[in-house]
């Protein structure tokens, strides 16, 4: 505890990392261009912005939300003050992915450093570019005592995970994950865990197919589908199925054009592991649209694969790519026996106007977060929580849910030494019977 920060400091660092995001705004956006040719609108809605919206509320909400809050006190204890206090946890790792490098380094940074913590982050070696711009950003702003960059490998991490650390905060895959939780159980150390799983959409007959083509195909070719909230896969009444491919087809000719790799607007593969693994998951599948590639590029062009089998590589594991295949289903129950192939998804997607169709599909399956008749727009209010669930993940954050997850709630409690009621002192003799009723109530 005697490296957390005050208050007073907290605001001055945030303050002036903000002035440091305005001053390298243009380099961030070049270095996201160079990991995934990512145009500067994408890189801006998907990260700088949502880093410069958290950055803006950690700094107007930091001192309210560090102060202490008074509760109720329960009747049994008065007279006296009980309270919560925010306390920081002390030294906290930080792990970030490779897929959005800059705003999923940068937005547990900002809510842990708000929540007065010592801060060690290791962002992913595989967005080398911007994992760079970060470290530069960071050493600018930061003494090592208050943020510490760190960078390595996957055996570096896992020396890292060796140590004894205040809390973790991962994002990544759950086999990492999984990893991350088993070392962290050695401290008990309490972590979060950002994650991911094949999220579904599914399409009900009564859906404006239009728009739900448009709506899903910028959720699911943003960034060339590198996104842990991406639909995986659709699920759509078999007797729209057809309809559906072809409003999609014209959806995604509608976005990129004809030939998708000359426009300025769709993103690259992040590296040539990712785009082996991706282009190898198309093998023996039906290809309704795209299936070109450019291996020197990096480059796969936006896909529709018809009717994997469930058993299929391709329906196996997150896909996390721009590859989107589309299943049918005649009923509730084959709806059923899809998703419960699968552990919990991070997201779920529903389109429909059949309102009670929606609903019993949103409440009947387990999931971190989704939409109804839209995607991934979960992700930007800072009053939802964004988490996962099971294997998708575990705790949350966004917003003031960020602070919180940083800060140990501490309860306290302070009592004058006046009115000192004897009820609870021993000798305890017949107290039951006289006040044990009473008690009972005062508790309620």
């Amino acid at each position: 505890m005697s490296n957390t920060l005050n208050v007073t400091k907290r605001l001055m660092l945030l303050k002036a990392l903000k002035k440091e995001l305005i001053l390298n705004e243009e380099a961030i956006y070049d270095a996201i261009y160079k990991d995934f040719g990512k145009c500067k609108f994408e890189a801006f809605i998907t990260e700088f912005n949502f880093v410069m919206a958290e950055l803006n509320l950690a700094i107007s909400k930091t001192k309210s939300w560090s102060k202490p809050k008074k509760v109720w006190p329960s009747l049994l204890n008065l007279p006296a003050k009980e309270y919560v206090i925010s306390e920081p946890y002390g030294t906290v790792l930080i792990i970030s992915p490779w897929n959005y490098p800059f705003q999923l380094a940068m937005v547990p940074v900002i809510m842990a450093i708000a929540a007065g913590n010592q801060v060690t982050l290791k962002p992913s070696e595989i967005s080398f570019y911007t994992s760079e711009i970060v470290t530069k950003i960071m050493q600018a702003v930061f003494d090592v005592k208050q943020v510490n960059v760190v960078h390595g490998d996957a055996k570096f991490t896992a020396k890292l995970l060796e140590e004894r650390w205040d809390y973790i905060f991962f994002t990544g895959s759950t086999k990492v994950g999984q990893i991350v939780a088993q070392a962290a159980a050695k401290y008990l150390t309490p972590i979060t865990l950002e994650l991911g799983g094949k999220n579904p959409t599914i399409v009900h007959e009564s859906a404006d197919l239009k728009m739900t083509a448009k709506r899903i195909v910028w959720a699911k070719f943003v960034n060339a589908g590198q996104t842990c909230i991406a639909p995986d896969y659709i699920i759509v009444q078999a007797k729209e199925k057809f309809n559906l491919i072809q409003h999609l087809k014209a959806a995604i000719f509608d976005a990129f054009g004809e030939n998708p790799s000359d426009s300025p607007d769709y993103a690259r593969i992040i590296n040539h592991q990712h785009f082996d693994r991706l282009m190898g998951l198309l093998t023996n599948q039906t290809i309704a649209y795209g299936g070109d590639s450019i291996d020197q590029q990096k480059y796969i062009s936006p896909t529709i694969v018809d009717s994997p089998s469930l058993n299929s590589p391709l329906m196996a594991d997150e896909i996390f790519g721009p590859i989107l295949p589309v299943l049918t289903y005649e009923n509730a129950d084959d709806i059923k026996r899809i998703i419960n192939k699968y552990e919990k998804p991070l997201a779920l997607y529903v389109f429909a106007k059949d309102m009670n169709f929606a609903q019993k599909i949103t409440t009947e399956f387990s999931f971190g977060g989704g939409c109804i008749n839209d995607c991934m727009l979960q992700f930007v209010n800072k009053n939802l929580p964004f988490g996962g669930v099971g294997h998708s993940g575990m705790g949350a954050y966004h917003g003031k849910l960020g602070f919180d997850t940083f800060s140990h709630q501490k309860a306290m409690l302070s009592k004058p030494h006046y009115l000192d009621v004897p009820i609870r002192y021993f000798p305890y003799k017949n107290k039951y019977n006289i006040y044990g009723r009473i008690i009972a109530f005062l508790s309620r």
